[in-house]
């Protein structure tokens, strides 16, 4: 939700938006100095190491240790033997690519093309992100070096370094996290949410007492305008079961929801009531209860939960803050349901997956594997057509895009293009003209480097409308100041590097932004209509009766309503950047597809449960009738999403739906199989109703929202 103080700022002058755009962004916030610290630390330590021993591609490896996401210590951990697979992988790529085709120039383009396909569609499609990131990212750095006029010998040692400067790099990143990990015990995602939670919760016991509690109403301005982008991301890199991915991203998406509408409250108090207050107390206390189960201190069953009284009070935030809560503690009950908060993967899931579910049945992965290809190409061949080798980090420049992106847009290819002038031409340049010459040693360059380093990370640790202008101020004094073990003495180089940066981001824009791109909204609004005829699917399934294909099927439809989960809150972070005519409306249209994408994570959940009864897995058999039921059930409501899909994008819907409520013939058929007196007739049925009930009244309720909207 837009809070009410964006919707008045963007109607003041564009020089005082600005002022109070940074103030926002660059101001602390709970858990920014110790991330930017840790940030500091790696990169410094690698820097440090790599100009000391000399090891060659001393910047890209620093920039990796910059910009690689902070997870929970079993994901680092992970990392570490995921990136010698990466690694592996990319080497003999490489090495074997320029063994067969380097001979003939017609195939070594060829080859040169694909393996840039290659690399962003295993971006995308890839199970391990990390293993993809890191099998890019040394595909990019090496790529270029076998164009160089040098032996064949040296290119294949120079190949071995990268690998092995990259290494270096991520167990140092190891050390560092696992060094902070035993001084923090709490992973870096379960942190977040508590400290957000705990912010709402100070909030609302303040206005129930009546205390104007100014830092508090900053602090989750702040927080609001931070986001969840850096919470998703690492979540999409912490390589959980998917299962618990699913459970974790409702959570995260429920708990950014309630910042938001606590943000908003802070300028609706001066209307509250008696009622208001009380409302406000009792809030807290169920938000109290919701933190101590997800930071492990009490199961939520072993907790009395306050029950939700009927709403009276004057603020409707205040009720849409109950629901979200309410709908909350129904994810995180189901989640101990299973067995905790981070439950075991439903089985049979495969225990490791070499592509996502979706990898050759959704063509966004192809689509995403087309454009950044051909974004590389073009400055691939721009580079060797006009025999300008310097401007080779293009290349690098559109993978290291890719890595760091949360959707597309002007506003975002304006932070890279301002942060790569930033760190290129002013401090790049800058730091050659005016301050390397008197340095000669390397604790003076040490200083420099930290100047930087901390300007660039504490930016990029801002929420995703001003973190990529970090990251590329970094990304450009790296490349001019790292590349060789001595100070450089003609700006050539320097002007060559950042041309290359330019013409990587403007390769980036053309391609992702001009030749596909359409404006965040309107995209958001179509994932929005996609993911209800994803979930349609899903509740119609599984089609097929041979068992292993069910459950392949199933998860193929969970992979990718999950992905479009992920991608709808990056194109919502999209509009906050979008400006026009049509602005204030894009916002509102933002608000209500977050607020209806909650609902639909819940629905999602629940439905991944009521698999295993259609799937009959051990512990979920069911009689023959009540599956035919329960068929017929999934049906009806699969039919009223298609419905809502078919309304939302102008569609005349072609589904008649029943008068006849949806839940009568499920539950006439389990009150034949099992009668209400008898208090032990499978067991397995006392869940499944409920659950019946909760997803058909969560989307009555979704219908009602989108109808009247």
């Amino acid at each position: 939700m837009a809070t009410a103080a964006s919707s008045a700022t963007w109607q003041t002058s564009p020089f005082v938006w600005l002022g109070n755009f940074l103030r926002k962004e660059l101001e602390p916030y709970p858990g920014r100095g110790a991330l930017v610290a840790r940030m500091v630390v790696t990169a410094s330590i690698v820097m440090l190491v790599d100009m000391t021993f000399k090891i060659p591609f001393g910047a890209y490896a620093t920039i990796y240790a910059l910009t690689t996401s902070r997870d929970n210590p079993d994901a680092t951990l992970r990392d570490v033997k995921t990136t010698v697979i990466g690694f592996v992988l990319a080497a003999a790529h490489v090495l074997i690519g320029a063994v067969i085709f380097t001979s003939e120039p017609v195939l070594r383009l060829v080859w040169v093309l694909a393996s840039l396909f290659l690399m962003f569609f295993a971006l995308s499609a890839v199970a391990s992100r990390t293993a993809s990131a890191r099998f890019g990212y040394l595909v990019a750095v090496t790529l270029t070096l076998w164009d160089s006029h040098i032996r064949a010998e040296q290119k294949v040692v120079n190949t071995l370094w990268a690998i092995f400067s990259l290494s270096l790099a991520n167990i140092i990143i190891a050390v560092v996290e696992l060094v902070y990990v035993r001084l923090h015990p709490v992973d870096q995602i379960t942190g977040a949410l508590l400290e957000r939670l705990h912010c709402v919760a100070s909030l609302l016991r303040s206005l129930a007492a009546g205390v104007n509690d100014k830092a508090g109403e900053r602090r989750i301005t702040t927080l609001a305008a931070l986001g969840t982008s850096r919470i998703r991301r690492d979540l999409l890199r912490a390589d959980y079961s998917s299962e618990t991915n699913q459970q974790e991203s409702a959570i995260i998406a429920m708990v950014g929801r309630l910042v938001d509408l606590g943000a908003n409250l802070t300028y609706f108090t001066a209307q509250e009531s008696d009622e208001d207050r009380r409302g406000f107390e009792q809030l807290a206390a169920r938000i109290e209860v919701l933190s101590d189960s997800i930071s492990g201190k009490q199961p939520l069953h072993e907790q009395e939960l306050p029950l939700e009284s009927p709403f009276t009070g004057t603020l409707p935030l205040l009720r849409e803050m109950e629901r979200t809560v309410t709908v909350m503690g129904e994810v995180l009950s189901g989640a101990e349901h299973q067995g905790g908060y981070h439950p075991p993967p439903l089985k049979p899931e495969p225990a490791r997956r070499v592509f996502v579910a979706d990898a050759f049945s959704n063509p966004d992965h192809v689509r995403f594997g087309i454009r950044g290809g051909l974004a590389a190409s073009i400055c691939y061949l721009t580079y060797n057509l006009v025999a300008w080798p310097g401007i080779s980090t293009a290349v690098t420049t559109c993978i290291l895009t890719a890595l760091t992106t949360v959707g597309a847009s002007r506003q975002k290819q304006i932070l890279r293009f301002a942060g790569a002038i930033v760190g290129g031409v002013i401090l790049g340049f800058g730091a050659q003209m005016f301050i390397l010459p008197a340095i000669d040693s390397i604790a003076g360059f040490l200083l420099l480097f930290l100047a930087v380093t901390t300007l660039s990370a504490w930016i990029s640790a801002s929420g995703p409308r001003l973190s990529y202008f970090g990251v590329q101020v970094a990304l450009a004094f790296y490349l001019i100041n790292l590349q060789e073990f001595r100070f450089q003495t003609s700006l050539a180089v320097a002007r060559d590097r950042i041309a290359g940066i330019l013409l990587g981001l403007l390769a980036m824009w053309l391609v992702f932004d001009q030749l596909w791109g359409a404006s965040a909204a309107v995209e958001m609004e179509r994932t929005f209509v996609s993911t209800l005829r994803l979930l349609a699917r899903m509740m119609r399934a599984p089609v097929s009766p041979n068992p292993g294909v069910a459950i392949e099927e199933t998860y193929s439809i969970r992979e990718t309503i999950n992905t479009n989960f992920d991608r709808l809150r990056q194109q919502a972070d999209g509009v906050m950047l979008e400006f026009g005519p049509t602005r204030v409306h894009n916002i509102a249209m933002r608000s209500q597809l977050l607020n209806w994408q909650i609902q639909l994570r819940v629905m999602f959940v629940v439905r991944i449960t009521l698999l295993k009864y259609r799937l009959r897995l051990p512990g979920f058999e069911v009689p023959e009738a009540i599956l035919k039921a329960q068929k017929a059930f999934d049906g009806r409501l699969a039919e009223r999403l298609e419905g809502m899909a078919d309304r939302l994008s102008g569609k005349d819907s072609p589904h008649q739906l029943s008068l006849e409520p949806p839940m009568l013939p499920l539950e006439k058929s389990v009150e034949e199989h099992c009668p209400s007196e008898v208090s032990d007739c499978l067991p397995t049925l006392r869940t499944l109703l409920p659950l019946c009930r909760e997803i058909e009244s969560i989307l009555s309720s979704l219908e009602r929202e989108v109808a009247s909207a």
